[in-house]
């Protein structure tokens, strides 16, 4: 993202050859004149039949102009398809929903119009949203085999999807994600089992911008029974989880006076309390679970794609948002601040990380990738609030790809390669792998990274400071994967802009 496209020397004549030809007394001045408008012709013809599908490996992601994008195969191929099937009946006790898809956003400072909100009563989601129940990454209670050789993932189903940058929220056989298809912005329910939809709402906006293209960023929250949806230009849908009907809709770019920012806004929401919680680039904003009604607007913060942390220090519950003047931690009744911390560098995206001991750590980036990571005491005193830093390493440099934290070590990407750093002090243990912009996720009880490359591979890592070991790796998907992946289980979840699909992995010692 914010990176430099390259020349389109595909269809170019080699700089250095024209240099040599102009200045060179070998060629008459109607050769050296005739070579340059050829170079000029081929230059710009490279326009017409070459379309960039935005950033890949820190390049242009070169297609025929002519060539049909995953997205236009796919409403193709939609309009051919049955309907999803019938949804799931609502909650006992629930009345009428409004229909799927009738979502309406009202004004800034308008009362949301509501269905009746269903009765609360739903099971606990197993994957409540973005990077998991703690938003770090990091997969408890399950032990999988890592000799994929002999028993490799299985794909149990694999379908496309729309373009969007979301993951997973998972309660029992569903899974819930977004994606645009067409002029319209979905939020979507699968059948985690099959990969059947189940139903999907709309919203008639739609997002694109050259880097990442079209479709939303942010991944839905599950709560209750409820999906709680971000949408790029600023749309919060919240909706039924076993039907798609819309309880409470905000239009939260508007509440908080933003514009929707380059690349989208990109926060997951974040459900605490009684209240649910965005950020609107860089400004938090917290709604009323029950009615929708708006509780309070945080302070005025930077450029940010990250999204509301939550965090326990001190024995005070606290949310912390990174964003490019460096990370403000707010209280969660009323948005006041509680203390901040300056490291001003790009626009922030990745989230927050909070050591055993609790420190928190955070990281900043420039136009171009990432800069560091940073750890913070914070800690409370009779004056108040204090983040002080305690070091700062570039040995662990994060841009869009999430780092996790694991037995005092960190372990995530230093632009295209996997690092480890010491917590103590933050010095490199390791530095190994090649991935691309990839994500990953942590095995906690077997020390393991679970790693999805840019191109769609899965790979296993260990999680040990000694140094970089890849145990496994094998093929997924097809086209730029940047999306984080989702284990419940034994059932790994995927999914990029193109297509998704379902993974059986071994279980340990099976």
């Amino acid at each position: 993202m914010g990176m430099m496209l390259p020349a389109y020397s595909l269809f170019v004549v080699p700089p250095a050859l024209v240099v040599w030809a102009v200045i060179s007394d070998r060629w008459s001045a109607g050769s050296r004149w005739l070579l340059l408008v050829t170079t000029v012709a081929l230059a710009c013809g490279s326009f017409t039949v070459l379309r960039t599908d935005g950033i890949r490996g820190g390049g242009a992601d070169f297609k025929w102009r002519w060539s049909q994008t995953s997205e236009e195969r796919l409403l193709l191929q939609a309009a051919a398809e049955p309907a999803p099937i019938a949804p799931l009946p609502p909650p006992s006790g629930a009345t009428s929903p409004v229909p799927t898809g009738a979502s309406t956003v009202p004004p800034s400072g308008d009362t949301p119009k509501t269905s009746p909100a269903p009765v609360l009563t739903a099971r606990e989601p197993e994957w409540p949203g973005f990077r998991g129940p703690n938003r770090d990454g990091v997969v408890r209670g399950s032990q999988i085999s890592t000799d994929w050789s002999g028993a490799p993932p299985v794909q149990i189903w694999h379908r496309p999807i729309g373009p969007g940058w979301s993951s997973f929220a998972v309660s029992g056989d569903l899974l819930y994600t977004q994606e645009q298809r067409g002029d319209d912005e979905i939020v979507a329910c699968y059948r985690v089992s099959t990969g059947a939809p189940v139903w999907q709402h709309r919203d008639a906006v739609r997002f694109w911008e050259s880097n990442g293209g079209a479709g939303p960023r942010a991944t839905p929250t599950l709560s209750h029974g409820r999906v709680y949806a971000f949408g790029a230009t600023g749309l919060l849908n919240v909706l039924d989880a076993a039907t798609g009907a819309v309880i409470w809709s905000h239009n939260v770019a508007s509440d908080a006076g933003r514009e929707v920012p380059m690349w989208g806004f990109a926060s997951s929401p974040l459900v605490i309390d009684d209240e649910v919680v965005v950020a609107a680039s860089g400004k938090l904003a917290a709604y009323d679970l029950a009615t929708g009604a708006r509780r309070w607007l945080g302070p005025d913060g930077a450029s940010s794609y990250s999204s509301p942390h939550r965090v326990t220090i001190d024995g005070v519950t606290q949310i912390v948002l990174l964003t490019s003047n460096g990370a403000t931690s707010v209280a969660t009744a009323n948005g006041a601040t509680l203390w901040q911390h300056a490291w001003a560098e790009g626009s922030t995206i990745v989230q927050p990380a909070v050591t055993a001991d609790g420190d928190v750590l955070i990281n900043a980036i420039t136009g171009t990738g990432g800069s560091g990571i940073r750890r913070l005491a914070v800690t409370r005193k009779p004056d108040g609030w204090h983040a002080d830093e305690r070091w700062t390493s570039n040995g662990l440099k994060p841009y869009f790809n999430d780092f996790v934290v694991h037995k005092g070590y960190a372990y995530g990407f230093d632009g295209s390669i996997l690092s480890s750093i010491d917590l103590a002090d933050g010095k490199r243990a390791w530095k190994g792998g090649r991935y691309g912009d990839g994500q990953l996720i942590l095995l906690a009880d077997q020390d393991l990274l679970l790693v999805v490359s840019e191109d769609g591979e899965l790979a296993l890592v260990s999680a040990t400071p000694e140094q970089f070991k890849e145990v496994a790796r094998v093929p997924a998907l097809e086209g730029k994967t940047w999306n984080h992946p989702v284990l419940i289980g034994q059932t790994l979840l995927v999914r990029n802009g193109e297509e998704m699909a379902a993974y059986r992995l071994t279980l340990a010692n099976r």
